[in-house]
């Protein structure tokens, strides 16, 4: 966190900008918000897939699931309509074991750059997830299989082969900070800050691009496309923005990222919670959570709680960043 901060050295500098690290993070909001019992609802994809939908939520659409070693050959049949297809561990994270298929024909897949891997390899991909690899504490997991997403024609040239998705970073049910993730050659499609997809800090007023980094630089333009990113504006922003605050109706959890996608087809859609949103958010911002954080924590107890779409407004109102520029 130190190094990537290049205006912001000593420890002093990072406190008067308000930014957090992760023992604040884990000690004063994840471990005081987060009820631990909660966690399976947001650990488990298949779970959030669930209470998502029942909460009102578009989600990707779930092709099936396979859960133990003797159904990994069935993925092939299982897949034979779906054009494109994305497998996920079930309790996976960071990104980790995540495999996107754009197309395949006779038994060769085709990943987002290109690339081709066969049935065998697919299959390990598959033995791997079960086995826990990519998993949370390594344990047995699920592996899911979705739809894969057609992200907007408004995004051309802000992604590069692959989906481009907005975090949203929601405190006690107020949207407080976002930004986009989107994909690169060196994140091989993926939507992951820690693989080489670039973030983009969004004004939560506006939707509009604040600054962008990869690899936690600064960065003006997508590398692969050269699109000024300065020019990203987030369409149904305010929708995004409401969906983001139900997540703590959904989960009860206080302090959570949520995970969301803009379909060609189906519009925004819900794609996974979490309950340990990291840090690089801060970065793609330029700014700290902590005031923004503070600020809710000293709006107290309240005789009603505001509905989601109040806190919305709340927050479009407290932490609009583009307002002041213009």
């Amino acid at each position: 966190m130190l190094s990537i901060l290049s205006n912001y050295t000593s420890p002093f500098k990072l406190r008067r900008k308000g930014i957090m690290g992760m023992n604040k993070r884990n000690h004063s909001y994840i471990g005081r918000y987060n009820d631990r019992s909660k966690y399976p609802l947001v650990d488990d994809k298949l779970q959030t897939k669930i209470i998502a939908q029942r909460a009102g939520c578009t989600v990707p659409q779930l092709i099936g699931v396979i859960s133990n070693q003797v159904e990994v050959k069935t993925i092939h049949e299982m897949v034979k309509s779906w054009p494109g297809f994305v497998i996920k561990p079930a309790r996976g994270s960071g990104g980790k074991g995540i495999l996107v298929v754009t197309s395949h024909k006779d038994g060769v897949y085709t990943k987002p750059s290109g690339a081709t891997i066969n049935k065998e390899e697919v299959e390990r991909h598959l033995s791997n997830t079960l086995a826990g690899l990519f998993s949370l504490g390594g344990k047995n997991d699920v592996a899911v299989v979705e739809n894969l997403i057609k992200f907007d024609d408004c995004f051309d040239g802000f992604s590069f082969e692959g989906v481009p998705d907005v975090r949203i970073i929601v405190f006690k049910g107020y949207p407080i900070m976002a930004m986009m993730r989107c994909s690169t050659a060196a994140s091989d499609g993926k939507a992951n800050l820690h693989q080489g997809a670039v973030g983009v800090g969004i004004d939560i007023a506006t939707g509009k691009a604040v600054r962008a980094v990869q690899f936690n630089q600064p960065v003006t333009h997508h590398p692969d496309t050269g699109k000024e990113l300065a020019t990203l504006q987030v369409p149904h922003w305010e929708r995004l923005l409401t969906l983001a605050a139900s997540a703590w109706e959904m989960t009860g959890l206080g302090y959570i990222g949520t995970d969301m996608v803009l379909d060609k087809e189906e519009g925004p859609m819900v794609l996974e919670l979490n309950a340990r949103p990291g840090l690089a958010i801060q970065i793609a911002n330029g700014c700290g959570l902590l005031p923004r954080l503070h600020h809710i924590e000293n709006l107290g107890t309240q005789l009603t709680y505001p509905t989601p779409a109040e806190r919305v407004a709340y927050s479009v109102r407290q932490f609009s960043v583009i307002k002041s520029r213009d």
